[in-house]
């Protein structure tokens, strides 16, 4: 008898330890592992953006509709893994109904779910670029086939990404991967980052690069800071040839000069510790807006009250020729995500 519950069991982990080595195997080879620049449209007939003329532009890491305030996060400290459908789908309504009530010319969106369990499958790229009817574009930065973990319950599949929509038609639209990887295994159940980048053309000859992007969170610090080192580079890069450049969306990190305890509560959990930006980072003239007055990310390590750290984590870069008229975070209270909508106001200048 006890030899037979012994041979049971040692089956049982044999067959357990094959299963793991097969499933490693499996989510090895198919690591979602893209070309470093992938044209997803080009345009012969592009909308032309003028100087002078004021345009809005608006950012938002909708949280996939599933971090509503209500919510904590195994990834965050917290202990759940997915909202009921219920709310999901009742988040990503008043999600689409803030975008149409507040519509920009421009919007940048991150953590939109093609088809995750997280969010029940639903495509939200989909029901929000037709509900806005502008010209969208998507760049997968998030594609697993199973997360493991939480080993009780597994995030499951997950196929997300950021999403840029726009009144005007562009030149053209780039995935670029951004650079980095977590060593091996985690490389291969983690985000793989890219930047999402928008050309018009200028009515003075010049161009207008918009680019979205979400920078690593959870990763170690040497990767964050290979991230904002090409994010520098590519700008500087554009503003040089005599462009003018905005890069916007969830960075993970405080902008400049921004005090960590701003908005109280300034604890920090195991899993994220968000660095500021130096002020130094970019020369003399570009600018970093952000609205100072109001938070646009909360802490995930618990639900929604005022005992949640809340941080700025949400803001835009700007290249010197461009004027910033306004900048504004509409505070939602985190209802139906983990961050808030930020909207700039913007002229490109004419150049001397």
């Amino acid at each position: 008898m006890i030899k037979n519950t012994l041979r049971l069991g040692f089956i049982t982990i044999a067959f357990a330890f094959i299963f793991a080595i097969l499933f490693m195997v499996y989510s090895t080879i198919t690591f979602y592992n893209p070309e470093r620049e992938i044209t997803l449209q080009v345009s012969l007939n592009p909308d032309t953006v003028a100087i002078s003329t004021p345009y809005q532009l608006i950012t938002w890491n909708i949280g996939y509709a599933g971090l509503g305030d209500n919510m904590d996060f195994f990834y965050d400290g917290g202990k759940q893994t997915r909202d009921t459908k219920a709310r999901t789908l009742e988040n990503l309504d008043s999600i689409k109904k803030f975008i149409l009530q507040n519509r920009t010319d421009f919007i940048f969106l991150q953590e939109v779910d093609l088809a995750s369990r997280r969010s029940y499958n639903t495509n939200q790229l989909q029901i929000i670029g037709q509900a806005v009817n502008y010209f969208t574009f998507f760049a997968t930065n998030y594609q697993v086939s199973f997360v493991p973990v939480p080993l009780k319950n597994p995030m499951g599949n997950v196929n997300s990404g950021i999403m840029t929509l726009s009144r005007f038609t562009p030149m053209n639209a780039v995935r670029v991967q951004l650079p980095g990887l977590s060593p091996w295994p985690n490389r291969v159940f983690n985000l793989r980052r890219c930047l999402l980048v928008t050309r018009f053309p200028v009515s003075n000859g010049r161009e207008f690069v918009l680019i979205n992007t979400h920078n690593s969170a959870f990763e170690n610090d040497s990767l964050k800071m290979a991230e904002m080192s090409f994010i520098r580079q590519v700008a500087l890069s554009e503003y040089e040839k005599g462009n003018y450049v905005i890069i916007g969306g969830d960075w993970n990190q405080l902008p400049p000069n921004f005090p960590p305890d701003r908005f109280g509560n300034a604890y920090e959990t195991k899993a994220f510790k968000p660095l500021s930006i130096e002020s130094s980072f970019m020369p003399g003239g570009w600018q970093w807006a952000f609205d100072p007055s109001k938070p646009t990310n909360r802490y995930l390590d618990r639900p929604f009250s005022n005992q949640c750290r809340t941080v700025i984590l949400d803001f835009f870069l700007l290249s010197p020729n461009i004027h910033i008229t306004d900048i504004a975070t509409t505070d939602l209270k985190f209802r139906h995500s983990d961050h808030n909508p930020v909207k700039l106001s913007f002229v490109l200048m004419p150049i001397q």
